[in-house]
């Protein structure tokens, strides 16, 4: 078995400043502490993340959690093997910001520094909460990304599809505003749902009459800002209900569209006959109801395995960022002080760059 480490992680790449201490071996690891400190309060006027904002947060915050996070772990800096960050992709002043953060306490310790990419710590998070082995089938569906990746080892990624606008959270953050709904917007649209009629509306399918697992969101957004302004014109305003409406089709689509392109994913994955073939989901989306019972049942028509990490660690957080950094080390993957932040950075370097951007810009 691979030996123990011990590893400190910092995750700074969007609008959460995260720090976590997670200790084991590749597939066999524990959480030991993790902290995460949003910003949803500095971002609310201004309906989405400001980078420049963001990125001061987080320098004035990333050794706080540093700090609280070896506190609740009981570890000093002379218990660590390393320390891992995320490196990209991301909102890059947020990214440089942990960087450098990471790059002090390496030079002040003596500790090995190992960058991460963020989506990498998305997509081997099943690995630390269910010991999942490789290779497995992963869908990652957040506000600022969506793909289907076969996972095949820490570094090995093969990609499927993707979205090619805006990510499923994206859209429900736009929606969420374009009704007049909290944000985030996935849990607000998601309650209101629970209280409309889906087959009010008609709204889009994107992309499903064409082949392959490759999605688009950003013209679901478009028709339910016409279906809004339209019921505007002939009532003069939204009824609670209107709103409810709408916001059960949207969701609806978006989960036709997810249980239909993992259909077409998990068909691509089982091809290769995999030992035990399991979906893991990770990101915000994930939590949503609706789309994780349609998820599951189509793993269930499969024959497939399905897991999904627990809402704590599906959002961004720095235990998975520490694992990823676990896995990097135990391969014999450290960086130095030459380590670059980095907007962009695909998990599938023969695949052709996705088209679109969202929070976190280009697809990877």
């Amino acid at each position: 078995m691979t030996q123990s480490l011990t590893l400190l992680g910092l995750e700074s790449s969007c609008d959460d400043t995260a720090a976590a201490v997670v200790r084991g071996a590749p597939g066999a690891a524990q959480v030991l502490a993790s902290v995460v400190e949003g910003q949803t309060g500095l971002h609310k006027e201004f309906g989405g993340v400001v980078p420049e904002i963001a990125a001061r947060a987080h320098a004035e915050r990333l050794d706080v959690c540093v700090k609280e996070a070896l506190a609740r772990a009981g570890l000093g800096f002379d218990a660590l093997d390393g320390i891992a960050v995320t490196a990209g992709p991301g909102l890059i002043g947020g990214v440089v910001s942990g960087v450098m953060c990471a790059k002090g306490l390496a030079a002040g310790t003596g500790l090995p520094l190992i960058g991460v990419n963020h989506l990498a710590g998305h997509a081997l998070t099943p690995r630390l909460t269910d010991g999942a082995a490789f290779p497995y089938l992963m869908l990652l569906v957040s506000g600022g990304h969506c793909q289907f990746l076969i996972a095949r080892g820490p570094e090995e990624f093969t990609r499927l599809g993707g979205t090619i606008d805006d990510a499923p959270g994206e859209a429900f953050d736009k929606t969420a505003r374009l009704l007049g709904l909290a944000q985030p917007g996935g849990p607000s649209v998601e309650a209101e749902a629970e209280q409309g009629a889906a087959r009010r509306f008609a709204f889009p399918r994107p992309l499903l009459d064409r082949p392959g697992c490759d999605m688009s969101f950003s013209g679901l957004k478009t028709a339910l800002l016409r279906t809004r302004d339209g019921v505007i014109a002939d009532k003069g305003g939204l009824t609670r209900q209107d709103r409810a409406d709408m916001c059960a089709g949207f969701q609806a689509a978006v989960v036709d569209v997810l249980a239909e392109k993992t259909r077409r994913a998990l068909a691509a994955y089982l091809a290769e006959s995999p030992a035990q073939p399991m979906l893991a989901v990770a990101g915000g989306v994930a939590a949503n109801q609706p789309i994780r019972a349609a998820l599951q049942a189509v793993c269930a028509e499969a024959g497939a395995g399905f897991t999904a990490p627990p809402l704590a660690l599906c959002t961004d957080n720095a235990a998975m960022i520490a694992y990823a950094g676990l896995e990097r080390m135990a391969l014999g993957k450290v960086d130095d002080m030459t380590l670059a932040a980095r907007p962009r950075w695909p998990l599938d370097k023969s695949a052709a760059p996705m088209l679109g951007s969202g929070k976190k810009g280009a697809k990877a």
